[in-house]
């Protein structure tokens, strides 16, 4: 079957030979119980994640380099899909964390089929998706946690491979924020959605017009501002991208965010940025 699921649209038959998001067929780098997530997602025991190999759009920054670049992880088949998902569960995962999963949707909704979680299902996605394919993961789809990464076709091009990213990740986020909030008791999140957003050394102008944007979704969305960024991946010739973010880079758009009126804003402190939230690829 030819891949038309990101909006690449590349058209490969990734049964034979690797699309656009550098894999073919069905490989995962790493599962495991993640405690770096928002307080909601990771919960008491850690969110069950899933590492999927490759992605479309090729950040230079990428702090899971390795694993988008494809250069590592394990052929599995939609069987062995669906075992994870019942080892997480059985392991006391608070949900199934699919990161990075669109280009891998036919073999996902195979995996459902023979097991579906009786636990929240999340989409962790970097944001550049096609409405078609969100409509599609929708019927398993408990949690979306996509990324909305840039506004700005310049940053989107200078750091990515996608100069059309927020062509494509600005009505991704919309429709994804129309999933209302829902908790348990204890507060870990069941259905809903969460947007992230990292900010970039130099990105303080396109950080702004990015809480603009949320602010003028549904109240109902989440919003999760990260300071994480860590120097990562191949990042020769950009100079700007050699250092973390500065005191008043994160000050500027926690202001933003206190301006806009945001309530439900999770929000990482400065400190943030170090290597403790890069996995290990041991698997």
């Amino acid at each position: 079957m030819n891949c038309f699921r990101c909006p690449v649209s590349c058209g490969a038959d990734r049964s034979k030979a690797s699309g656009a998001c550098s894999v073919s067929g069905l490989k995962i780098a790493k599962y495991y119980l993640h405690p770096f997530e928002e307080p909601p997602i990771s919960f008491k025991n850690g969110s069950g994640c899933i590492f999927f190999c490759g992605c479309p759009l090729k950040c230079r920054f990428c702090q899971n380099f390795e694993v988008s670049r494809a250069t590592r992880g394990k052929d599995v088949s939609p069987a062995i899909l669906a075992d994870i998902f019942k080892e997480l569960e059985d392991a006391g995962a608070d949900n199934i964390n699919l990161v990075n999963p669109t280009h891998y949707l036919p073999d996902i909704a195979e995996a459902m089929s023979i097991y579906r979680p009786r636990i929240p299902v999340v989409y962790n996605t970097h944001g550049y998706e096609k409405l078609t394919s969100l409509k599609a993961a929708s019927e398993f789809v408990d949690i979306w946690l996509p990324d909305l990464k840039f506004i700005s076709p310049d940053m989107a091009a200078r750091y990515t491979a996608r100069a059309d990213y927020a062509d494509y990740a600005l009505p991704a986020a919309e429709f994804m924020a129309q999933k209302a909030p829902v908790f348990d008791g204890e507060g870990k999140m069941l259905s809903g959605c969460i947007i992230r957003h990292l900010i970039m050394p130099m990105g303080v102008e396109d950080s702004v017009n990015v809480v603009k944007f949320v602010a003028a979704l549904p109240r109902t969305v989440y919003f999760s501002l990260m300071s994480q960024y860590t120097p990562c991946g191949d990042i020769s010739g950009l100079p700007e991208l050699a250092r973390k973010i500065t005191a008043r880079e994160y000050r500027k758009v926690l202001e933003a965010v206190e301006a806009a009126g945001l309530e439900n804003v999770f929000l990482q402190e400065r400190g943030s940025a170090k290597d403790a939230y890069v996995p290990k690829w041991d698997w």
